[in-house]
């Protein structure tokens, strides 16, 4: 690049921290003071740096925004879900940023329930986060949020007059339900960590200041989730660390009565507890790494469990689906997705064939499954190359039918392959390789491939179809999915081979990863770039701190960086929670494993690929500052010529745009710093 702009220096004010002796110095600490107009002023500095570096390839963003556009259709509906006598439906409409929300009742009539597009009007963000409807079908409490903080404000609408008729109350988070009396909701309030530590009850019409509390939970380690059993009976209270569950009964059709604790929390012990007639239904991991499932009477929790699924070694169950007349297990072997159907009256059991042998299967979707007594399962499937098809499947029958394909304009699935291939890690573990690519790439090294990774949590990162990969597969692009551990594909153990003093074997997987698919002339190190979220961010930090030599470019989305000043500081949000997960600081076996592969702590004066990092000023689950001081020390020791860019959303949260086509020019300006660091930007 012809004179190229100067990116802005932050200025060193040292602050110091001594940990086991260790003395730690932290020259851009003073970035934590959101309120501090320095630190708005240098994040618009960064923002304004960025936009200059990469202006050249304004064209090109453009002409992949064009193509992103192209791939969806611009005007589309989802297919219509069965609940309470009514179909739902979320729709799009071409020029509009978010979905409006529809049902048709069984004469036909349509309804339109709520507008985003108004709601959002005038806000530079927008989300909704809650969508509950009340058991008889004439009220909605939604929630919204503008600034992308995760405190949402609660409305309640009567779908009759569309008059808002109860709220805003303020500062919710993401957990809603309804009693069923209609007249009944239940709320969470998250502390000033972010941590749902307090559920409410709260009567229509009355002034949310007398709201009752129903629950407070004191462990910080702890946050609050709520639930509604399908079979509307109960409400779910569930108290959750990472480790650690404990669940209390509250009746639905009694909101004012006492809670009824299911099973005290005993550390390392998680259950999750649906309910069908007579039984309370519970998937638990005592004594079952990869989960089992028991079952207790309602009006005996006290009894002796009777095990209804027993534990498999090479068999995870991830979640359960609890119907009437079945029980759904959603299921994980060999890293793949299985639905297995059990009648609960005659205990037949079949699993649910799939016709691809690499694939995604999800039953989460908007109104997916919301009907107690049905006998079809809703899902979504896709593959790599396969657009999602919402299918719903006859488990009596056996029969599944598609109501619902998605159509990609223009997308021909014949021009693509999909394969799965194992990468053998430092320790003689084979990782699983999802890939997608063009059908007659050579295997030279000459070929660009993004691989992405998460590696967190026991998540896992499906290989499901996904458009905006398209504008790149069209370039010779290969597109991996490294599934190290740390996630939840290969089942329980492998996330435990993955977390606290195990957590390198996340870092030391990638790298294993990317080196395996230079060895067979997928790419080559100078065409290979890398890319993850959050978590995944962290692992992007920590991957080129180990192997800066190993990636032309890097996107680190909101990411981790900042590990050991994080975890140092209860006060930031969720850090207490995550030592369960990353590791406790003032241990000192922890502290030592998390000191070696901090992304922050570990720069030094070497070069370094073009990284691009991203943040959100209000984001809650990363703060803002920690990609913000890595670049700014990247930029003070690395030796090289290679750019590093921040981009931070000055009104937003951690999942970046809120509106579909804002979203779509992020993938945009992503993509084309890729290119442009590839050297491809004339060739795009």
């Amino acid at each position: 690049m012809s004179n190229p702009p100067t990116p802005p220096i932050a200025a060193p004010v040292p602050h110091h921290t001594t940990i086991f002796g260790e003395a730690l110095i932290d020259d851009y600490y003073w970035m934590r003071e959101r309120a501090n107009p320095d630190v708005i002023a240098h994040l618009e500095a960064e923002n304004r740096y960025t936009m200059a570096y990469l202006r050249p390839t304004e064209p090109l963003q453009q002409l992949l925004y064009t193509e992103l556009v192209g791939y969806i259709r611009e005007t589309d509906s989802s297919a219509p879900a069965p609940h309470g006598g009514f179909h739902y439906t979320e729709r799009t409409e071409a020029g509009k940023q978010y979905k409006l929300h529809y049902r048709i009742s069984q004469n036909g009539d349509e309804q339109l329930l709520l507008d985003q597009n108004s709601l959002a009007d005038g806000q530079s963000y927008f989300r909704l986060g809650m969508f509950k409807i009340s058991p008889n079908q004439r009220l909605l409490a939604y929630t919204t949020d503008t600034n992308g903080s995760e405190r949402f404000n609660l409305f309640v609408k009567d779908l009759a007059t569309g008059q808002i008729v109860d709220g805003p109350i303020p500062n919710v988070s993401y957990d809603l339900e309804w009693a069923n009396d209609n007249q009944t909701l239940f709320y969470g309030i998250p502390d000033d960590s972010w941590r749902t530590n307090r559920l409410f009850r709260h009567q229509l019409g009355s002034d949310a200041c007398e709201d009752a509390l129903l629950f407070e939970e004191h462990d910080s380690a702890f946050n609050l989730q709520l639930r509604k059993t399908r079979s509307a009976a109960f409400l779910v209270i569930a108290s959750k660390s990472n480790t650690t569950s404990e669940e209390y009964l509250l009746s639905a059709d009694q909101p004012g009565a006492a809670l009824q604790l299911i099973a005290a929390r005993r550390h390392g012990i998680q259950y999750y507890t649906q309910h069908n007639g007579n039984y309370l239904y519970i998937q638990t991991n005592e004594d079952a790494l990869n989960f089992k499932i028991v079952r207790i009477p309602v009006e005996w929790p006290s009894a002796p469990a009777e095990e209804v699924v027993p534990h498999h070694d090479q068999i995870c169950i991830d979640w359960i689906e609890l119907f009437a007349n079945h029980l759904v297990l959603i299921e994980r072997e060999s890293g793949l997705e299985q639905i297995r159907i059990i009648d609960l009256a005659t205990h037949e059991q079949h699993r649910i064939s799939f016709p691809e042998p690499v694939y995604s299967v999800t039953t989460d979707g908007p109104h997916f499954n919301a009907d107690d007594t049905t006998t079809r399962i809703r899902f979504t499937y896709s593959s790599p190359v396969t657009p999602p098809n919402t299918v719903d499947y006859d488990m009596v029958n056996r029969v599944w039918t598609v109501v619902k394909q998605q159509d990609i304009p223009g997308y021909d699935p014949t021009r693509y392959r999909c394969e799965r291939i194992f990468a053998q890690a430092a320790d003689g573990v084979q990782v699983p390789i999802s890939i997608v690519r063009p059908i007659n790439l050579p295997f030279d090294g000459s070929q660009p491939l993004l691989l992405y990774g998460y590696g967190a949590y026991g998540a896992t990162i499906d290989p499901a179809f996904d458009f905006k990969r398209i504008p790149l597969l069209e370039r010779g692009f290969t597109y991996a999915i490294a599934h190290i551990r740390g996630g939840g594909e290969l089942g329980r153990a492998w996330y435990e081979d993955g977390k606290l003093l195990k957590k390198p074997n996340t870092f030391t997987d990638f790298i294993a990863c990317a080196e395996h698919l230079i060895a067979l002339g997928y790419t080559r190190s100078d065409r290979l770039v890398i890319k993850g979220r959050s978590a995944g961010g962290l692992l992007m930090g920590a991957v080129v701190t180990m192997r800066p030599d190993l990636f032309q470019a890097v996107i680190a989305g909101v990411p981790f960086v900042d590990v050991i000043n994080t975890s140092l500081d209860p006060s930031i949000p969720l850090v207490v929670a995550e030592y369960e997960e990353w590791g406790d600081p003032g241990i000192r076996e922890q502290y030592e494993c998390l000191r070696s592969f901090s992304p922050y702590e570990n720069i030094t004066s070497t070069a370094y690929p073009n990284i691009l990092a991203t943040a959100g000023l209000y984001d809650p689950r990363v703060q803002y500052w920690e990609p913000a001081k890595w670049v700014a020390k990247l930029r003070a020791l690395k030796t090289d010529q290679n750019v590093v860019l921040l981009k931070t959303e000055m009104v937003g949260g951690h999942a970046g745009p809120s509106g579909r086509y804002d979203y779509l020019r992020d993938i945009a300006f992503e993509y084309a710093f890729l290119l442009n660091a590839l050297g491809l930007l004339e060739a795009s």
